[in-house]
């Protein structure tokens, strides 16, 4: 092991480090990498952080490099082993931790992995934090030092804490759960069991090659199965997870699977009479209908940027009661502690199902239709994607169109929008177009696709 000559700057995102395994994030880049990060610490007098790793095949082998150059610094290493990310979540509160660093691929193909990482404890490090982190990687100045690795392990008092605050109605519901073989395989039946909740399990055997569908609840096509047992089993509901565990997906009774930002409504209409704080913020992807929705209810809509590293940042300074994204990152922090953990979310909608009589489907009753696009993507090298949003923007100005540019450019329509913005964990463009009728939505959407085709 050895320190990396070469690294690709391109592995430093928006809010996380991310590449492919044995590419351009090798043992070598890991270990570099964990020898800045221990300077980093042991210069701001810092004496130990907190390591968690997904169950994907190169997690383990990452994790020894990564805590070797870290220890080499006299960093001190909590190694929490084989993890989902909201576990990883818990237990930097837990230990009282001020940085920690979860290694996962999150959502991408399995080749990939990375590194979440937090400086402060709270939230992941995102933007100027990541690139100011990517110089100290590169100048390769590091302290030296012997530090140590301590085991921990943390499922029972996980357990205890995600469950802790459920309290199960008189309705008994009957679910369907789908891991998709990724992480939250090794936790979800004792969270449910735990419960005396009615449940199905659906590829829940932790399985780095994703044998049955790749684990990202927001691509719909991820979820025919899921479909197909809810409707065959005549569930009241089906969750379905995301490879490190802090995103949900929802299939309601029907087979239909449902929004994050639709998710959100349900959980909106049932807090907003239970907090004085009536804020409640969302990403740039959501339907209008949930700001239609919390405008109805009497609450504030906050609109704000893609990127659960933004959103749990924005979640814990401004005290934001509940948020979440349409890629099905949730934030509960009322009897929670605000970060996004998708087993949780799926226990506080099966909180509210056990509650009342209705189905999800009837839960969604009176909000305002639109029609939508899945988000799209299109493949754009990451040295030139954030030059065509500009250039979006441009056109957009030209237009004079009312445009928001939190994130990317959000085209503000009367009746619709258009949102066109740069991925932050790969080499892509993102759009989601939405619009009254069916006949508007095709005209936005060809609209700026036939533009993005001519940059």
């Amino acid at each position: 092991m050895k320190i990396a000559n070469i690294i690709d700057e391109n592995i430093f995102r928006g809010y996380d480090i991310r590449g492919i395994y044995n590419d351009n994030l090798t043992i070598d880049v890991a270990y570099t990498i964990g020898l800045a990060f221990g300077t980093k610490l042991k210069k701001e007098n810092k004496k130990e952080t907190v390591i968690g790793y997904d169950n994907r095949e190169s997690s383990p082998a990452l994790f020894k490099a990564l805590a070797q150059g870290i220890t080499e610094t006299g960093i001190n290493v909590i190694n929490l082993s084989l993890v989902t990310t909201p576990m990883y979540y818990y237990a930097l509160g837990l230990f009282q931790a001020s940085s920690g660093i979860m290694i996962t691929g999150s959502h991408n193909p399995k080749e990939y992995n990375g590194f979440k990482i937090t400086f402060n404890g709270i939230y992941n490090a995102y933007g100027e934090y990541i690139q100011e982190f990517k110089q100290l990687v590169l100048k390769k100045e590091f302290i030296t030092g012997q530090g140590q690795i301590r085991e921990e392990n943390i499922e029972e008092r996980y357990l205890k804490h995600v469950t802790d605050s459920i309290n199960l109605g008189p309705y008994k519901r009957k679910i369907v759960v789908d891991c998709g073989n990724g992480t939250p395989s090794i936790i979800i039946e004792k969270v449910l069991q735990s419960l005396n909740i009615d449940y199905i399990p659906l590829y829940c055997e932790s399985n780095p090659d994703y044998p049955n569908h790749h684990p990202d609840p927001s691509v719909q096509k991820n979820l025919a199965d899921l479909q197909q047992k809810v409707i065959e089993t005549k569930a009241d509901a089906g969750f379905a997870y995301d490879g490190d565990g802090d995103r949900v997906g929802l299939v309601n009774e029907l087979g239909k699977p449902m929004g994050a930002d639709h998710f959100m409504i349900i959980i909106i209409r049932d807090l907003v009479n239970k907090l004085d704080d009536k804020r409640f913020l969302y990403d740039v992807k959501c339907s209008k209908a949930l700001e239609d929705e919390i405008n109805k209810l009497g609450g504030t809509p906050i609109c704000y940027r893609t990127g659960n590293s933004y959103m749990r940042a924005k979640v814990i300074e401004d005290d934001i009661k509940f948020a979440g994204e349409l890629s099905g990152h949730i934030f509960f922090n009322d009897k929670f502690n605000g970060f996004d953990d998708g087993i949780y979310a799926s226990l506080r909608m099966i909180e509210i199902l056990t509650h009342t009589p209705k189905t999800v489907s009837e839960l969604l009753e009176g909000i305002n239709q639109y029609y939508s696009t899945e988000e799209l993507k299109i493949k754009v090298p990451d040295d030139i994607k954030f030059k065509k949003i500009e250039t979006v923007k441009k056109y957009c100005q030209e237009k004079n169109y009312n445009i928001l540019t939190i994130d990317g450019c959000k085209v503000l329509f009367d009746d619709g929008f258009a949102l066109i913005r740069a991925s932050n964990t790969g080499p892509n463009i993102t759009m989601r177009f939405e619009a009254t009728t069916k006949e508007r939505l095709t005209e936005i959407q060809t609209e700026f696709e036939n533009l993005l085709k001519t940059i």
